[in-house]
């Protein structure tokens, strides 16, 4: 399971303050021990540990979280492979009774998950190669930056990183572009953002 460093710091912290003091550490003790003077900078890295399920929130508790025991965390779930997506690729089309394909823990976000194969070499320059499996929570927005599944012009389905500028998005990514493609917001429909990418070797 791939951890920064400072999250790595984090989760060996809060296991050690645990095992001293017998609670948790406040997310303002977190953020002194590592001289990080933002509240949100530690919520974020703890959010991330939690989703990759090493940390529990205990909820209702001020000192609320828990190191999740290797024995108990869960090692994979299963999402729907909602068909393919890529260059050519139509809107979204959901079969009757889809495949499915087992994701680490830590991928899945709070929305609605599923997954989507890359058909082509469109977001190769975003190391997503054809074949890959893309997994996606389903969102309808996006912080700019983010990879995407997005209806393009209201028509295809795609996978591309979104730079928002205004009323136009700047679109990167596609079939034989070098340059990123401009486009009003309103020829732009989010329909989820990438949390991973699986490949089969």
């Amino acid at each position: 399971m791939g951890l920064t460093r400072r999250q790595k710091e984090i989760l060996d912290f809060v296991r050690e303050f645990i095992e001293k003091q017998g609670y948790s550490p406040s997310l303002d003790e977190i953020g002194r021990h590592f001289g990080l003077s933002s509240v949100a900078t530690v919520h974020k890295h703890v959010t991330n540990l939690v989703q990759k399920g090493l940390l529990r929130r205990v909820w209702n508790q001020n000192r609320s979280l828990e190191v999740v025991r290797e024995d108990d965390a869960p090692r994979a779930a299963e999402v729907p492979v909602l068909g393919r997506v890529g260059a050519g690729a139509r809107a979204l089309e959901v079969p009757e009774d889809p495949a499915r394909l087992e994701v680490p823990c830590w991928m899945v976000g709070r929305g609605r998950m599923f997954a989507m194969r890359v058909d082509g070499d469109a977001l190769i320059d975003e190391q997503i190669r054809d074949g890959d499996y893309v997994v996606i929570e389903e969102r309808w927005a996006a912080e700019a930056g983010r990879t995407v599944l997005a209806l393009v012009a209201g028509d295809d389905a795609a996978v591309r990183r979104i730079e928002v500028d205004g009323s136009a998005a700047r679109v990167h990514g596609g079939p034989r572009r070098t340059e990123p493609q401009v486009l009003p917001l309103d020829k732009l429909a989010v329909r989820g953002v990438v949390r991973g990418v699986l490949r089969r070797c």
